[in-house]
């Protein structure tokens, strides 16, 4: 089509997986079994297991908007094309704040496991802090900052120098936790563990704490990896085969491995250790390291000392190039700068946005500085971020019903609803006042968005409210759901547990109702269909916000 970039299409399905995967097993791997089982116990095998079911509903809901638009850094640009600019434009941050801030935590897990190594100078990396998440020192955050420059590097010559590399980094990455689960479970496997509960009594199936594990544990953290594919849709090669199979794949590959590692995890913790305080009580600084040295497994240990690097590394590198995706994406929604939008004539990659977000996780590296200081708040931030994908695609069925779809995902109505609901119940389930905080951190960044309509004389700005109107009202109906909640979920009472989730799923419902009621054929799609009629065999990639407009007429 006449607007398309000079960003190339050179992935093919399996590099596209690997990316997905890449993502998927990041430090959530390394650290997300000991936080859950903190959290929920032996059930944290089950809080994996449904975490996974609620992300690949999303999942696919996004897969088919992928398919059907593939470019890059698509999923800050679903909204817009459904629901109009304002709307694209809180969801594009939600995503973007998600993800990110995520090439920061990478780097500080690395750091962090570097301060269990037999060196003093390593041990220095790291503190315990008393009553709060332990810290990097300075020479730690030096260190992280050093990873961080490395994704960038790897990202800033072109998507084939990223995929080259990113793939033979994730056939690392699946070997080793693979060898990790299957060794731990020879060596040391207690099973009477799995009778000890949270707080070292016997244990019994405690549900809200499954849910809440599946929140806030790293578990929606790490299959939030399942973007990547979605947001390198603009180089994918035959993206109606490759972003179906790259999300499916990634998806399965990592839930079978996560839950082998939390099995793993479970059997390999000394009873001793659980006798008296149970699984809220046991604290690694290096979980699986630490279990291999006291299961004298020194030479795994070492191991898993690389894999600490090498994991995350791979992880941060993916998400560097998504990022600069996204506010690619951002600008075309003409709610950046232009400059963002710029992509180097001959490498391929949008440079000026890898620079925004290079300063941006320094940012969050030097503000937040422990993995377990910002996995909960990415969780709840990527959550918000999940909300309008089932949205839009069931209202583009509606609204662009013409519009070619290479994967049609049968029983849409269903799935999206559901797909809807089960956000809205993670973010319930992460817990009150955290569910508040996130909320505000969401509509922050309205000022840019405001300046940018007041730049264009508040073009149909009416229009844009009215599409909007829902997802304003559903965050603070939902914050205010969550405060009136049950004491299980951190609220006041008001609820009791199991008539607050039942009032959630019905909150969810209405509010998926009317977003879908609310969308409108946005001048973007009228764009879109009017290249696609002109050229039928190109890939369907809407133009940007301004070209759109004068395409349309309007």
């Amino acid at each position: 089509m006449s607007h398309t970039s000079s960003i190339r299409r050179d992935v093919g399905p399996f590099a596209l997986m690997l990316t997905g995967l890449g993502s998927i097993i990041g430090s959530g791997w390394l650290f997300g079994a000991w936080r859950a089982a903190q959290i929920a116990g032996p059930g944290a095998i089950w809080a994996w297991v449904i975490g996974a079911a609620i992300i690949m509903t999303i999942a696919l809901t996004y897969a088919e908007l992928g398919a059907m638009f593939p470019e890059s850094g698509g999923m800050v640009r679903y909204g817009h094309y459904s629901h109009g600019s304002l709307v694209g434009f809180i969801a594009a941050w939600a995503n973007w704040i998600a993800i990110v801030s995520v090439i920061s935590v990478e780097a500080e897990a690395s750091a962090q496991y570097m301060s269990s190594w037999k060196w003093q100078w390593a041990k220095d990396l790291y503190h315990q802090v008393p009553g709060s998440h332990g810290e990097l020192s300075t020479n730690g955050l030096l260190i992280a900052a050093a990873l961080v420059v490395m994704y960038f590097l790897f990202n800033f010559w072109s998507v084939k120098l990223f995929a080259r590399s990113n793939t033979a980094i994730t056939m690392f990455k699946l070997i080793i936790p693979a060898i990790t689960a299957v060794l731990l479970i020879m060596s040391g496997f207690h099973p009477e563990n799995f009778s000890v509960g949270i707080h070292g009594e016997l244990h019994k199936t405690d549900f809200p704490s499954i849910l809440t594990a599946v929140a806030i544990a790293g578990i929606v953290f790490s299959f939030n990896g399942f973007q990547s594919p979605v947001n390198l849709a603009g180089e994918a090669r035959n993206p109606g085969k490759s972003i179906p199979f790259a999300i499916v794949c990634s998806i399965a590959l990592a839930t079978v491995i996560y839950v082998l590692l939390q099995v793993a995890y479970i059997g390999a913790v000394p009873r001793e250790m659980l006798a008296n305080v149970g699984w809220h009580g046991v604290d690694f600084s290096s979980p699986f390291a630490d279990l291999a040295i006291i299961l004298g497994l020194q030479w795994l240990a070492t191991l898993l000392f690389i894999d600490a690097v090498i994991s995350p590394s791979g992880t941060g590198m993916t998400y560097t190039a998504t990022t600069a995706r996204m506010l690619y994406g951002m600008e075309r929604n003409g709610t950046l700068p232009k400059i963002l939008g710029r992509v180097h004539p001959k490498w391929g990659v949008p440079r000026p946005a890898m620079w925004v977000n290079l300063a941006v996780s320094f940012l969050f590296l030097f503000f937040f500085r422990g993995w377990g200081s910002l996995a909960a708040v990415i969780s709840v931030a990527t959550i918000i971020s999940y909300l309008t994908g089932p949205v839009s695609v069931m209202t583009l069925r509606r609204t662009a019903p013409e519009l070619g779809r290479p994967f049609r995902l049968a029983g849409l109505p269903i799935v999206a609803g559901i797909a809807f609901i089960m956000s809205t119940e993670l973010l319930y389930w992460a817990k009150w006042p955290l569910t508040g905080e996130i909320i505000l951190l969401m509509v922050v960044a309205l000022p840019i968005y405001f300046y940018y309509q007041a730049k264009s004389g508040w073009h149909d700005f009416g229009r844009q409210m009215k599409g909007a109107w829902w997802l304003i009202f559903y965050l603070p109906v939902l914050a205010f759901v969550s405060w009136i909640g049950s004491t299980t979920f951190g609220g006041k009472g008001y609820l009791p547990y199991g008539w607050d989730l039942a009032v959630v799923a019905v909150v969810g419902l209405l509010f998926y109702l009317w977003g879908v009621k609310s969308g409108w054929r946005t001048p973007s799609i009228d764009a879109a269909r009017l290249e696609a009629a002109l050229e039928p065999d190109a890939p369907l990639v809407p133009p940007d916000e301004e070209e759109a407009e004068k395409i349309t007429g309007h």
